[in-house]
């Protein structure tokens, strides 16, 4: 997580949660009582689902709590990938979400196709909608302060969202189809909803293994970083540069050459200003080391010189 005010960041987190867990408890008294009075348990396990996602939030704050701390003796180089293993945690949990969604999806088109199938009330179809417009509304919400805080965690959490709208899209679709006499079209959307959402997770997942991993940074970047180091003038050649992704920032290692006849300070100063450039042009960049080596013309460049 990439954050200058980390105090800021804090209050951000704790806001979203906050928002999260009181809008999935309303959601699932507002479930509960439909699938009740609209006597419908899928309603009914809905409601229970939606009261799961607390503890999905939970984990998002805990994460990204930690994510957001400064370095200390014991994590001298700080806690990012706390936030990492947040987010594969709730992918791991939007993929079983997807799986079971796949398996009652199956099931309702093998029930339909039996005439096994209790078309529900109109009250479920009213919650259904809500539900849409509320998750969707969340995941919107949730994506937002996640771009501003470059946040997988809340990331994962906005998709987790998205994957609950979805589902009550499924709903919506099963409702309807009841209503129209076609029973088959909850399973079937039910089925390709839940493929989509098994596809998110992975796609999570894939981001967060390359942070975990010291996966290096994108090529684009890399060539961006070495312009800005060669730019300078006092870099005479690049004789190494390395980078590596963890968490959410990025780790940067250079060796620059620089004129052998400068003394300390002003190589140190080359490498001081060549370590500002990096910080201020690229944000994602955090932690940045610049090792000076003299600058050694081999006998074959002399003379071609």
């Amino acid at each position: 997580m990439k954050v200058k005010d980390k105090q800021n960041a804090i209050k951000t987190v704790n806001k979203v949660a906050f928002v999260t867990v009181v809008v999935n408890l309303l959601l699932a008294v507002g479930k509960f009582l439909a699938g009740f009075l609209g006597n419908s348990t899928a309603m009914i396990s809905d409601a229970v689902h939606s009261s799961s996602d607390v503890a999905s939030t939970i984990i998002v704050l805990i994460g990204a709590r930690i994510a957001i701390k400064s370095e200390d003796k014991d994590h001298n180089y700080g806690h990012d990938r706390f936030e990492s293993i947040a987010s594969i945690i709730l992918a791991m949990m939007l993929f079983a979400t997807g799986l079971m969604l796949c398996y009652t999806g199956i099931k309702n088109v093998i029930d339909a196709a039996k005439g096994d199938f209790i078309a529900p009330s109109y009250v479920a179809l009213i919650v259904a909608v809500v539900s849409i417009i509320v998750k969707e509304g969340m995941y919107w919400y949730t994506i937002h302060y996640a771009k501003r805080l470059d946040s997988q965690a809340l990331k994962a959490d906005a998709w987790h969202h998205r994957s609950d709208a979805f589902s009550s899209v499924a709903g919506f679709v099963g409702i309807l189809g009841a209503i129209l006499g076609v029973f088959v079209l909850e399973g079937i959307a039910t089925v390709l909803i839940a493929l989509l959402i098994v596809k998110v997770s992975y796609d999570i997942v894939k981001v967060v293994l390359r942070q975990l991993t010291d996966h290096a940074a994108p090529d684009n970047l890399y060539s961006q970083i070495y312009k800005t180091i060669n730019e300078d003038d006092g870099v005479k050649n690049i004789d190494l540069l390395k980078t590596r992704i963890s968490g959410s920032i990025i780790y940067v290692e250079a060796e620059i050459a620089v004129d052998p006849t400068l003394n300390i300070v002003e190589a140190h100063a080359i490498a001081q200003r060549v370590h500002d450039n990096i910080e201020s042009q690229f944000e994602e960049v955090r932690h940045i080391v610049i090792h000076v080596n003299p600058f050694i013309v081999s006998a074959e460049e002399d003379l071609q010189s």
